[in-house]
């Protein structure tokens, strides 16, 4: 991208900037290094064109891989609503990837012959890296959900720890292979296996119990009142506990780190902008950055349960200490103290965020998942661009009010002071 005279453009210059210190361009860096140091060791391939070229495409598309992976899971999750689905569509396309990568080595004389095939070949070595980054990135997931890293950055680290294992089990160094071999069958095992565990607890989970309902509810809509009318109905639930996400771990990290701000508020929405330091590679916001205050969301959700005759059959906790040091396994686990031996059940969609939850629930001891298929097109991501008919008449309104920044809010009898979109009631 050049202007009249030839330069480059400084927005295009700020980017490839932004690029090169992004703390994950720079793991990929080390990664493609890693690549070729581990197999050029093991296999003796220093100068080996094909491994040389392997190793630089790791290291410069490796965090676009990564966040591919992501992707293609989110695809079959929401496609099938199955975890068992989603983490084969995050395996199938690594597979393929290792297919290829370990057949270029192999064909271009980078691999010892004998320590490959004391893998089962080239594809026995592709399917037991795949299962053990797998297994090493779910890992990753789940430090992800208890505030250590993020989804990219933890995909990298399990991507590269596999790295010179791999080298060293493919080229037959004794109990190197022997350790590749039972580390990758051990977490491509856990991989799915847990995930497999979930799907059967979410197909034969008995009725009776209390429902947990985890999200953001930016804002709460027509659809989360349908998942609850039919949970309670389809699991014959005493009650269910809603309680909304405060503000994600990932998001206190970057505004402490000074790679978020909130730039401006937008009908009755805080924006969130990313600053000049924030990582490149990392998506800060994979479902938006409009984002109503928590307050705001808490009485959202009370105002739409009451409107919608549930205050029977549900609880609004909001549990801020809790959330903010131990996340949502805190607050489950307060669930648990104050309803013991209670059979419990998670609700939650097949976006990025139910997924979430659904992980951090699979964590979290034998809870039976609930699940429902997101295909009415209705979505907070869609009313914060504007979109109308979604929200229950009285988050409607609410909504309204707050695009007109009065200062009080007003609902039946109900009177909420407005401050910069943060709804608390009284005068």
């Amino acid at each position: 991208m050049s202007g009249s005279d030839g330069k480059t453009t400084p927005a295009f210059a700020g980017k490839i900037r932004r690029y090169v210190r992004s703390p994950s361009t720079r793991m990929a860096a080390f990664g493609g290094l890693l690549t070729y140091l581990s197999y050029a060791y093991a296999h003796g391939s220093w100068a080996n064109p094909t491994l040389i070229c392997v190793s630089v495409f790791v290291g410069v598309f490796l965090p676009s891989y990564a966040k591919l992976s992501n992707k293609a899971e989110l695809w079959a999750n929401n496609r099938f609503g199955f975890v068992t689905a989603g983490r084969l569509g995050r395996f199938l396309p690594q597979l393929a990837f290792n297919l290829v990568m370990f057949w270029l080595m192999l064909w271009g004389g980078a691999l010892n012959q004998l320590g490959i095939s004391s893998v089962g070949g080239f594809a026995g070595a592709a399917l037991v890296t795949t299962l053990a980054s797998q297994g090493t990135q779910f890992l990753g997931g789940y430090f992800v959900a208890r505030g250590v890293g993020d989804a990219n950055r933890n995909t990298l680290v399990g991507l590269l720890v596999n790295v010179t294992l791999a080298a060293l089990g493919t080229a037959g160094v004794p109990y190197a292979r022997e350790t590749f071999l039972i580390l990758g069958f051990a977490l491509g095992g856990l991989f799915f296996g847990i995930g497999l565990l979930s799907d059967l607890r979410s197909m034969m989970a008995p009725k009776g119990g209390i429902g947990m309902f985890f999200g953001t509810f930016n804002p709460f809509h027509n659809t989360h009142l349908t998942m609850l009318e039919r949970a309670i109905r389809e699991r014959g639930l005493e009650k269910v506990i809603i309680h909304p996400v405060l503000v994600p771990k990932l998001h206190v990290d970057a505004f402490r780190d000074g790679h978020l701000r909130v730039g401006r508020l937008e009908g009755g929405f805080q924006i969130y902008e990313k600053t000049d330091t924030a990582d490149s590679n990392v998506d800060y916001f994979p479902t938006g950055n409009k984002f109503l205050p928590p307050p705001t969301r808490k009485a959202l959700i009370e105002l739409a349960v009451a409107e919608a005759g549930l205050g029977d059959k549900i609880e609004v906790a909001y549990y801020p200490e809790i959330y903010n040091s131990k996340g949502f396994q805190g607050v489950i686990a307060e669930i648990k103290r104050r309803y013991p031996n209670a059979r419990l059940h998670a609700l939650h969609g097949t976006d990025f965020g139910g997924m979430t939850v659904r992980q951090i629930v699979d964590e979290c001891g034998w809870i039976y998942p609930w699940r429902i298929l997101r295909r009415d097109n209705v979505s907070a991501t869609a009313i914060r661009k504007g979109a109308k008919g979604m929200t229950s008449g009285v988050v409607t309104d609410v909504l309204e009010q707050l695009s007109q920044n009065l200062p009080v809010v007003t609902v039946g009898d109900r009177r909420f002071r407005n401050d910069n979109g943060v709804l608390t009631e009284g005068d």
